[in-house]
């Protein structure tokens, strides 16, 4: 026969206790006694009925806490565990209410704190709403008011946008389905840009779809951002909840997904003021700057007058300068050209003087026994020339 330890009991109750369905989502009712409060903010206190006591406990965050004080009847959900350190048998809560409320506002009070934690409410997930849609999509019921608020709203606001239409119940026993049957036709739809999802006011009883687990979560798996706006501003829904962004009324849901061209209209033409504003300054800005340089640089042009005159000057010297030095070599190159001239042969020749040369080797006769009797000369003159033959009695020069 084994033997265990006692650890291993109370691990075995333990698992045992969390595996049964009844104990791991129980509802429970009775007084609640010896209340203690942690510094860490969890609560242990008991659950009476005459002689019967069941120890709990619920820790920080959850739900309806402030409901559970001494001899309060309240009544609880949550999950029956053993604490494996005393071996105790507890029961973990997570939601408290007073007694009395009934058992569909306790369920739901329950849903609401599973969503919770499971991060569905979370703001940091909701999605921004677009400035400029192109298609809305809107899920309610084609034939209610709320259809007809929503397309005069948008036709007033914003006619460029274009409205799809997904039908739905929005009350009954039935509702819900065709809820997410409008949601899952929505996410069909190519390029919705928002969806609204709308129905007018009622009774708890009469938006209790809203309030389903599984509308929630199809709210949450949109793919396009939601403006809820389930019932009046006083009725909240779970889908509102969970919903991107919420609105107090249909109306007010359509005014949030498009924007007002008339708004739009008075922006633009305030914008465009400012700019003609700016611009008009800058230009006159610019104006005012270019005008200034344009003085520093007149101030800086450099007085070119006394310049243009001693320029003026220095020309007439230079020309007077030339024609001096002009004058001075025209009567050098005269007295050149005299000096030339008396030694011009042509001058010699015209005073009686002749050239004598031999007529066979052309070499000009400078003496007289360059010739022979009988050698052949040749006679320049001054105007002409002639040949000759040197007589016998040549004289040689002494």
């Amino acid at each position: 026969m084994p033997v265990y330890t006692v650890s291993q009991v109370t691990r075995y109750i333990k698992e045992s206790l969390e595996r049964d369905s009844l104990l791991a989502d129980l509802w429970v009712s009775g007084e609640s006694s010896n209340v203690a409060r942690s510094a860490a903010g969890h609560i242990y206190f008991s659950l009476k009925e005459e002689n019967t006591l069941l120890r709990c406990v619920m820790f920080k965050g959850g739900s309806g806490g402030e409901h559970v004080l001494d001899g309060t009847a309240i009544s609880l959900h949550g999950r029956v565990s053993v604490y494996e350190v005393r071996g105790d048998l507890q029961c973990i809560v997570d939601l408290a209410r007073p007694e009395g409320m009934g058992e569909r506002y306790l369920e739901l009070e329950r849903l609401k704190v599973q969503l919770e934690a499971e991060g569905l409410f979370e703001p940091s997930r909701k999605r921004p709403i677009p400035s400029f849609p192109q298609r809305v999509g809107v899920i309610t019921s084609p034939t209610g008011a709320v259809w007809h608020d929503i397309q005069n709203v948008v036709a007033r606001r914003y006619p460029l946008v274009e409205l799809v239409m997904a039908p739905c119940q929005v009350q009954g026993d039935n509702a819900a389905p065709t809820i997410i049957e409008a949601f899952n036709a929505m996410n069909a739809e190519p390029d919705i840009d928002v969806v609204i999802l709308a129905r007018g006011g009622g009774s708890l009883e009469e938006l209790w779809p809203f309030n389903e687990e599984a509308v929630a979560r199809a709210v949450f798996a949109s793919k396009s951002p939601i403006i809820s706006a389930v019932g009046h501003e006083t009725n909240v829904t779970v889908a509102d909840m969970v919903a991107d962004l919420r609105a107090p009324t249909p109306s007010a849901a359509a005014e949030l997904a498009v924007p007002d061209a008339r708004e739009l209209f008075g922006r633009v033409v305030g914008n465009s003021q400012k700019m003609y504003q700016v611009v008009m300054q800058e230009l006159a800005n610019r104006a005012g700057g270019v005008q200034w340089s344009l003085s520093r640089m007149e101030m800086r042009v450099p007085d070119t007058s006394t310049h243009r005159q001693q320029v003026d000057d220095l020309l007439q010297g230079l020309a007077l300068r030339l024609g001096n030095a002009l004058a001075l070599h025209k009567q050098r190159l005269v007295g050149l050209n005299q000096r030339l001239g008396t030694l011009d042969p042509v001058s010699v020749l015209r005073r009686g003087y002749a050239v004598v040369s031999r007529t066979d080797t052309e070499a000009i006769v400078l003496d007289a026994s360059q010739v022979a009797p009988g050698d052949a000369i040749h006679v320049r003159v001054h105007q002409g020339e002639f040949g000759s033959v040197v007589s016998s009695d040549a004289k040689k020069s002494s």
